[in-house]
């Protein structure tokens, strides 16, 4: 894409629902936006749009739709629901952001990496023609590794400092980093505030609940998210997946309306399982496929050195291969998966220092491990099904580790 070309972000809406406290229970309206455009989310509100589990029916003719035009994703939770809104230049209609900001009071959070590219405008959104809003802002170091207690306390020290209320609004600007510490500090300040969240990566925009124009995202960093797109076609949507095979190239090419679409798609998929499991009491667990490797992976190199969506993808190909080694998939799957993922210019195996005992002690502690035994998202049948399971013969996973890693 030219660098004056737009590209897609998000906008997510989380209302305070009076409850005790849990970074879950606030409600979210989604944005996703083009160039110069970021999303954001707030609370109390109620929006209405699109069904609740849209449908995208595609085949070799699907175009994808104009990156000009703002579509609208709902997440169906009953009295919480959430829209998503995807499109371009929505950060220069101010009215479409200051609508979810209740109260008077907003503090932004944000990085130093981003701060100097978008802290100026979505300021502006905010206060452009609102002179009652005033902003308070927090830059917080940038990094996975800054995703700590240190760094959430310095959130809620400046809004202590700021004296602000329960009618103050959290705003999260960056990445899947910043949207988890603010969408935490702002579902526990005062026991719930409304949030506002403009995710600056892809990861954020597809993988997070809730993007910044993709003009300046580096490389590396975009291609880190077709992680989390990918894997959307490969455990729920193969008409998707069939679509990102004809359409990687656009895709690692920037077009506007190919990132759209496939940010679009993504965030229905999301809203469809979300809506089905919001407890995420087993399906919701299928959007971890390749993290429970990938994890390993990032413990193993150690936080900063590989992407999370790197990881990820590393971690998809294992998952894959296990489950071919369980007669679950035929070879064509794996053999598309591993295309796909190298057309992403993405890896396709953990780094040579991950040894296999690294990935067994760091899998023991996985979150999926329930009463001793660690579930596993591996794919089972045609290509867009998947289960999540600890029925499955260890030889095959210890099949697997030993194929990728050292002894």
């Amino acid at each position: 894409m030219a660098a004056a070309a737009s590209s897609s972000s998000l906008l997510g809406v989380y209302s305070n629902p009076n409850q005790t406290l849990s970074h879950h229970q606030p409600r979210i309206s989604h944005l996703r936006f083009s160039h110069k455009s970021l999303p954001f989310v707030s609370g109390r509100v109620q929006l209405k749009a699109m069904a609740a589990t849209p449908k995208v029916v595609m085949d070799d003719t699907t175009t994808t739709p104009s990156s000009s035009s703002v579509t609208t994703v709902d997440v169906n939770l009953g009295d919480r629901s959430y829209p998503i809104y995807i499109g371009s230049g929505l950060l220069h209609q101010p009215h479409l952001l200051q609508r979810h900001v209740h109260g008077k009071r907003v503090l932004v959070v944000t990085n130093t990496k981003v701060a100097p590219l978008y802290l100026d405008t979505v300021i502006n959104a905010l206060t452009l023609g609102n002179p009652n809003v005033s902003v308070e802002t927090v830059i917080l170091p940038d990094g996975e590794q800054f995703k700590n207690m240190e760094t959430l306390m310095k959130v809620y020290d400046k809004a202590i400092e700021s004296r602000l209320d329960r009618r103050c609004t959290f705003v999260a600007l960056g990445g899947g980093v910043i949207g988890d510490m603010c969408g935490y500090a702002a579902a526990s300040f005062l026991r719930g505030v409304n949030f506002i969240q403009i995710p600056t990566t892809v990861m954020a925009q597809v993988d997070s609940s809730v993007g910044d124009t993709l003009n300046t995202l580096p490389e590396r960093e975009l291609a880190s998210g077709f992680a989390e797109v990918i894997k959307y076609g490969l455990i729920r949507d193969a008409e998707f997946f069939e679509w990102q095979e004809r359409n990687m190239d656009a895709l690692m090419a920037r077009d506007p309306d190919a990132l759209a679409y496939a940010i679009k798609r993504s965030c229905e998929n999301k809203a469809e399982v979300v809506s089905l499991d919001e407890k995420e009491s087993g399906l919701r667990a299928t959007l971890n496929l390749g993290h429970t490797f990938g994890h390993a992976i990032e413990t193993g190199c150690g936080y900063g050195e590989w992407l999370h969506g790197e990881a990820v993808a590393a971690g998809t190909v294992m998952a894959v291969d296990m489950s071919y080694r369980l007669g679950w998939i035929d070879n064509s799957v794996v053999e598309r998966a591993t295309k796909i993922l190298k057309q992403a210019k993405l890896p396709t195996g953990p780094p040579e220092n991950v040894t296999v005992e690294m990935f067994k002690s760091v899998m023991a502690v996985d979150k999926k491990v329930a009463d001793g035994l660690l579930r596993l998202i591996l794919l089972k049948g045609p290509l867009g099904s998947c289960v999540f399971t600890g029925e499955y013969d260890r030889k095959a996973l210890d099949e697997t580790l030993h194929a990728f890693c050292k002894s």
